[in-house]
């Protein structure tokens, strides 16, 4: 391990210095590209040092005690040594975690879709409730959230939402939300007080760039169409949304929230880029089939993953059996707690391949 954190550190050191050279300073892209590997090497540098300190610290008073005849000297040794040990002990597995391999996608931005499911009205209520629940935990980690696509139902509901979400590990923080939500309670519609049950589907992708996937325009179908909904003017007087195909798969992808085309169709196809990245990805972990056991449903969006129990307060997560007594708060964003479980737990299932 320790091999590999020098490296870690030494790589760290050539970025600082490629930082300060002026063709980098002057290529801006590249300078941000550097800058944010750096940030995050830096992370892993930093409590290096300081393990590294005590190590020494740790190796220097066990020498020292080999050759140590005087008692008292002796004994102010082993006191440094028990106390040095622990605290190296308790550095290095933090060191271990950071130096996990992680999945090369959780810094990107990323893509949320949230479909109504079983249920009717009460379904697409429940759909717009977690839409709104997402980008509420989004803005409060101050990350750029915008509507790609919303397609919504009477009485507030959502029938189906493209959320884009811009910010670092996004897609690190909310993947774990791909799957099927599943509520129980009285809907407002409801007379008799019966509690029904209702669910809602949300997939997670992360946002590629040109090199992860590439496109071809033979590929693609363009339909326009005039968009729905708010948005000003604009929305019965231009055919400005875009419907978007991709022929060899059959995925389509609606963009209307930007007042122009071209403004549409390149998120649009921003969408579906993320889309087929994502079904490769799942074909891939499809053929290995240990690498899906280790995975807690990330991305399989037919996998029930959480309950949201009105009755007793309750929100289950069925992959780990976490429980959290906070309805309101987690509908109003408060969702943190679940999250660094489960992201607590996938970091456990890394180690344990280590």
């Amino acid at each position: 391990m320790w091999d590999k954190l020098e490296q870690v550190e030494q790589r760290y050191l050539e970025l600082e210095k490629e930082m300060a050279e002026p063709e980098v300073i002057a290529d801006h892209e590249r300078l941000a590209k550097i800058s944010r590997d750096h940030s995050e090497l830096e992370e892993i540098v930093l409590p290096y040092r300081e393990a590294l300190i005590v190590k020494n610290n740790l190796e220097q008073s066990r020498e020292e005690l080999k050759g140590e005849n005087d008692e008292e000297l002796r004994e102010l040794l082993k006191q440094d040594i028990n106390e040095l040990e622990p605290q190296l002990a308790e550095m290095e597995e933090n060191l271990k975690r950071l130096i996990t391999p992680k999945d090369p996608n959780d810094r990107k931005d990323c893509i949320i879709e949230v479909r109504a499911g079983a249920g009717g009205d009460e379904a697409a209520l429940f759909a717009g409730e977690l839409m709104e629940m997402y980008m509420t935990f989004a803005k409060g980690r101050r990350w750029d959230v915008s509507i790609v696509d919303l397609q919504e139902t009477g009485l507030k509901g959502v029938k189906e939402a493209t959320v884009e979400v811009k910010g670092r590990d996004a897609y690190g923080w909310l993947k774990f939300e791909s799957g099927v939500h599943r509520v129980q309670r009285v809907p407002a519609t409801e007379s008799g007080g019966r509690i029904h049950t209702s669910t809602a589907t949300v997939a997670v992708l992360p946002e590629v760039e040109d090199v992860d996937v590439e496109v071809n325009d033979s590929d693609l179908k363009i339909d326009t169409y005039r968009a729905s909904g708010a948005g000003g003017q604009h929305v019965n007087k231009t055919s400005s949304a875009i419907r978007m195909t991709h022929l060899p798969t059959g995925v389509v992808v609606t963009c209307q929230d930007q007042r122009s085309q071209l403004q549409n169709k390149e998120k649009a196809l921003k969408v579906l880029k993320s889309k087929l990245y994502q079904m490769e990805e799942e074909r891939k972990a499809r053929e290995n089939a240990e690498n899906r056991k280790s995975q807690i449903g990330t991305g399989d969006r037919s996998e029930k993953i959480r309950t949201y129990n009105f009755p007793d307060g309750r929100i289950t997560d069925h992959r780990i059996g976490k429980k959290v007594h906070n309805l309101e708060g987690f509908f109003r964003g408060e969702i943190t707690e679940m999250l660094e479980a489960l992201r607590t737990h996938e970091e456990g299932e890394r180690l344990a391949q280590l």
